[in-house]
């Protein structure tokens, strides 16, 4: 497994309440930044999505592509996938979610391996943009429902 690129952020509100924003797929558009359309395919026994289809406008990186997920309770998701798109091969990721203060914090790992060849430092860089992107995106979404 190539190495990971891991980032954390805190936000002012419970596990549970970060937990509904990032299982909220369909309004991934409005706060995930390169996320054009994110669908819902099928969901688990326990009523949350298990495979969902996204489609990504990263810049020089457009695809679409589907992510099977597996939940931990309020604890952490982790995803990877299963069906490629035509430039994502594989991407593997988390959020991990622990009590911090009066909120949470929150760890966002990821992994992304392209069909199209690209230098690992410039990789790792995109990586970094969609981490630091999403967080952000997720602490604002999430610290916006509360007021």
């Amino acid at each position: 497994m190539p190495d990971r690129t891991t980032s954390s952020i805190t936000v002012g509100a419970a596990r549970t309440e970060v937990m509904a924003v990032i299982a909220d797929f369909a309004r991934y558009p409005e706060w995930a930044g390169q996320v054009k359309s994110a669908e819902v395919v099928d969901t688990g026994p326990e009523g949350l999505p298990s495979t969902v289809r996204f489609a990504l406008d990263g810049g020089p990186i457009s695809d679409t592509y589907t992510l099977g997920y597996t939940w931990q309770g309020d604890d952490s998701v982790s995803w990877k996938v299963v069906e490629p798109g035509r430039m994502v091969s594989d991407l593997q990721g988390s959020y991990r979610l622990t009590d911090k203060g009066s909120g949470t914090e929150v760890t966002y790992e990821l992994t992304v391996e392209l069909s199209v060849p690209m230098l690992g430092l410039i990789k790792r860089k995109a990586e970094k943009v969609i981490v630091d992107t999403a967080l952000k995106g997720l602490k604002k979404r999430v610290e916006g429902r509360r007021s």
